[in-house]
């Protein structure tokens, strides 16, 4: 039986950012042409005859929010016949992990504007990007349980609580710090330091740690699982 098929390819990028202060976020962007004009939305957009996936999903970022990353994972395929009202639209999408004060964010193109939101307080979206979001934020979660992913986000001396809270925000729950301590620092890859956290107010200041990164890039080769 022969199918008749008028689809196009799409690539939209899920950002995460992850602060200390602020939490996990996401890179959005405001979208200037129709539909969902003035909705905020993904960064993302129609794949290039000529062009990779992944030369796509990354030309869309820089275009629409001055962001450049090195490498970002591919999701899903997401391509419900009626997920855009232009026409059917298949979505690869891909996803990473980043610290946002690294970058200036600058939209242009078909975004009026581009900003962080914390992945709890997220606007309406246009499109199926909240569904998007939510199978990211998913797989970033497993993904954390069997790598040690993120710890490049933190200073280079941190003080171990500071971990605690990037496993906090992306998780999404609380955890049990003793346990944790104990099963990361069994690792072998984080080093205690004779350096002493600096405090603002009273209270004992514990000791610094750092990353072994041989170590650390050694596990994420094998993969490990934290059970946290």
């Amino acid at each position: 039986m022969s199918a008749s098929q008028n689809i196009k390819v799409a690539v939209d990028a899920v950002v995460f950012g992850y602060t200390s202060k602020e939490g996990l976020s996401v890179l959005l962007i405001k979208r200037n042409i129709k539909p969902y004009k003035d909705n905020w939305a993904l960064p993302g957009g129609l794949v290039g005859d000529n062009e990779s996936l992944e030369d796509a999903v990354q030309r869309e970022l820089k275009e629409e929010t001055g962001v450049s990353i090195n490498y970002l994972e591919q999701l899903y395929s997401f391509g419900k016949p009626d997920r855009d009202p232009r026409n059917r639209v298949i979505s690869i999408t891909y996803y990473g992990l980043v610290k946002p004060d690294a970058f200036e964010i600058k939209a242009d193109t078909d975004a009026s504007d581009a900003a962080w939101f914390n992945i709890k307080k997220l606007p309406s979206l246009a499109f199926d990007h909240d569904q998007i979001i939510t199978v990211a934020h998913d797989r970033l979660k497993n993904k954390m349980l069997y790598q040690p992913v993120g710890f490049e986000l933190l200073e280079e001396k941190f003080p171990f609580s500071e971990l605690e809270k990037l496993y906090m925000a992306v998780l999404d729950r609380s955890i049990d710090r003793r346990n944790f301590k104990k099963k990361v620092v069994k690792f072998g890859f984080l080093e205690e330091t004779n350096e002493k956290q600096a405090l603002d107010g009273a209270g004992r200041p514990g000791n610094l740690f750092r990353f072994n990164e041989e170590k650390y890039y050694q596990l994420q080769k094998q993969g490990i699982s934290f059970e946290v």
